[in-house]
This record gives C-alpha cells, structure tokens and sequence, in this order.
C-alpha cells in the first residue's frame, strides 16, 4: 500500500517523496481515507507511529480541494494541542508537508506577545494550530471567529484534561459551530476523554491500531532502584559508566529540573531544561540545541513528555516516575520512534512503589529490575503483584523476651 492509493494530491505525494516516507503507517492506513471522506475520528496509536501526518495530510488535502474564501478573523481548520512545544511542533509538520499548497497557517500559545498572533489572524486563516488558553484569549478579544471553521482536531486531547484545560475546553467548543468535522488523536484515551467523544463526536470512525495503554515493544524498559537520597549520586555513577550519550531527563518538578541541570553544568556537562517557569523562546532554544546535538541532556518535567519528536533519541530517564500512569507510556515513547530501537530507564525509591505498581497496571506489563552494584537501597522497594497492587512487606511480631518461661524479667532485690 502506498501514500498515491490512499487518494492523495501530487504536491503531498512530492513532500512525502522529499522526506523519505513511502509507506503508510497503520494509523494513517486507516485515518486517512476516513478524513477525506468528512467522517469523524477517534484513534489512538502509540507515539512515533505517524498521528500528526495521519490528520495533517488529509486536512491540508480538504482546504486545497474547498477552496474556501476566508473572511477577515476566520479559521477554516484548526488543531487543539496542549502544550507550546507540541504546537510548534505540529505547525512545523503542516509547514512540511504542505510546503507547495498555497495556504495560510499561523500557530498561537501563551509565554508570548499576543499582537503577532492577532495579526496574522486579520486576513484569515487556513488553519490554526493552538493552545487553548491562547486561542480563548483570541476569541475573546474578536481576534479569532469560527463561522467559517470546517474541522477541528484535539491532539493529546486527555493530556489537556490532565493539565487542567476542562474549562478552557468546554469555552471554546462552545464557541464553536455544531456542524463540523471532530478528530480525536491521542497515544491514551481517558475515561473522561471517551465521556468527551461520546457528546462530540458523530458516528465517528473508532482506530486503535495497537493494545490500548501499551508502550513501544521496541523499547528496553528498566528499573534501578535506589534510595532517594542517592538518585542524584547513581545518575552520574550511571552516566560515566555506561556512557550515555544523548538522553532526555524527566524529573517530576520545576525546582528539581534546575537541581539536576545545575549539578550536570557544574560536573562539566552539557544539558539544558525545559519545564513551564522557562519563557518560550528559552524553551524552543533548549530544544533546537538538544535536537541539534549541542547539548547531550536535556532535562524537562512532563511539558516535553507529549507530542516531541526528536530523530533517533536512543534512551529516556525517569529520574522521577510520574504521577499520572499514561506520562509513562507519552515519556518512553519519546524513544523507539518510527520502528526505532529505544531504552527507558526509571530511578525508582521505596517512596515511587504505588506510582510504579499504577504504571505496571496500566501497561499491563511488568518492568524488570535491576540493582546497581554499591547503591542497594537501605529502604527496598516493595514488589507488585500481576495487578500492579504493592505487595506490603510483613512485619515480624516482637517477641517478648522470656525469662525462665515467663514474659516479665524477674522482680529486682
């Protein structure tokens, strides 16, 4: 099966040619004719497996087909995604793949001046690729109108959810005109984001072209326990070992990205962090570097788990587990992308067992572990059963002391 039977334009063809994709993925096997046809979708695919291309092309091949005058303010297409860099990220891929279609494209997040954006948006819009708290912010200022809007997509939709987006969310498809076109496209669907679809969505196209919650059976997964306060000491132990070269370092907070970034700067080493106190160009900096090659560690909270595509990155740490189980399966599969072999290593503590046992549940899978040699932990991690429940370890009863077959020491004289 090839991209030209799927029923795509020569222009779309060339780019694919230009890039090296001559084969469609399964999810784009399935999305594609769907799309063009108008039918609303709902897929879930593992990450690196080819979503963005699966919605981009067929919607870039819609505006060309329509043809659409667009008035002043208006959006005909747009894509919903919950972070900046996945934004960027996902304007960039229609910038590629429609690099020969006359169309207008502009991207719109917060972190950055808001007047570049409403200009762009005065002569209209092919398409917009937005956050939601920016995009309402354009609406709201009458920068932004949807009369016009033929398709809309939410990309890590259940991402948004987790972020805190409900209300945003709910005030833009309010905003929104009630005949249109939905896609929904995520590596995870939460319960809630099926909740979403069902109310959404019209008797949409249902895609699921792997097990549902899985990582990427190409990744080599582990667990190196260890006590806490040593994770810092057996991270650079680890990095001088097995000599790691390029890896991304997710840490759970903002405050401990800069710790860790600042330990690795000050032993000599070449890293930078991304996490949401960073102003944007900050981020799109560290990034570009860390894709570039410039900086061997890149250390981030969850902001870069989602949505990143970054060519040929063989190893992912969990220097922190996350708090949400499906940041596991969005964090490893930033690694062994595209068929790609990959790593993921997570650094866990007795403190992380349930956080482990609620990713092994979700997974269904359990991880290996390992030890490192002169960092056993003093504070085991307790083992999960095939459930992912934590197996307490019990506790020994304390034996009273016997004297002479009584518990109580003889009386003193």
């Amino acid at each position: 099966m090839t991209f030209a039977s799927l029923g795509l334009i020569d222009p779309l063809l060339q780019s694919l040619v230009a890039r090296g994709y001559l084969t469609p993925t399964p999810v784009q096997l399935q999305t594609i004719p769907a799309v063009l046809a108008g039918r609303d979708v709902m897929a879930a695919a593992q990450t690196g497996t080819g979503k963005t291309a699966a919605f981009a092309l067929p919607m870039l091949q819609s505006l060309v087909m329509t043809g659409n005058k667009i008035g002043s303010n208006m959006v005909r297409m747009l894509v919903l995604v919950p972070t900046r860099e996945l934004a960027e990220q996902v304007h960039a891929s229609f910038g590629e793949y429609g690099g020969n279609l006359p169309l207008r494209t502009a991207v719109a997040y917060g972190g950055v001046s808001i007047n570049p954006q409403m200009m762009k948006l005065r002569k209209g819009l092919d398409l917009l690729v937005a956050t939601p708290g920016r995009l309402l912010d354009l609406y709201r200022q009458n920068a932004v109108r949807f009369d016009q809007l033929q398709t809309l997509v939410l990309d890590e939709a259940d991402r948004m959810l987790d972020l805190g987006f409900a209300r945003e969310l709910d005030a833009v498809l309010a905003a929104l005109p009630a005949k249109r076109q939905t896609l929904f496209f995520s590596a995870t669907f939460s319960d809630p984001i099926r909740l979403l679809a069902a109310k959404l969505l019209t008797k949409p196209l249902v895609i699921e072209v792997s097990a549902p919650n899985t990582t990427v059976k190409a990744i080599r997964q582990t667990v190196i326990t260890v006590d806490k306060k040593r994770k810092a000491e057996l991270f650079l132990h680890l990095l001088r070992k097995r000599r790691w070269g390029q890896a991304l370092v997710f840490v759970k907070t903002r405050k401990g990205v800069d710790q860790l970034t600042a330990l690795l700067l000050a032993q000599g080493l070449k890293a930078d962090a991304i996490h949401g106190d960073k102003a944007q160009p900050a981020r799109l900096r560290a990034l570009e570097r860390f894709k570039a090659g410039e900086v061997a560690l890149l250390i981030a909270t969850d902001v870069a788990a989602r949505g990143l595509d970054i060519d040929d990155l063989p190893l992912v740490i969990n220097f922190d587990l996350p708090i949400v189980a499906e940041d596991y399966v969005h964090r490893t599969g930033r690694t062994g992308r595209a068929g790609a072999a990959g790593e993921a290593i997570s650094l866990v503590c007795a403190d992380e067992a349930p956080l482990l046992a609620a990713i092994e549940a979700f997974t269904q899978q359990r991880l290996k572990r390992i030890e490192e040699p002169g960092f056993l932990p003093e504070h085991r991690v307790p083992a999960t059963d095939a459930t992912g429940q934590v197996l307490a370890k019990p506790k020994k009863p304390k034996s009273p002391k016997m004297y002479y077959g009584t518990a109580k020491p003889p009386a003193r004289r």
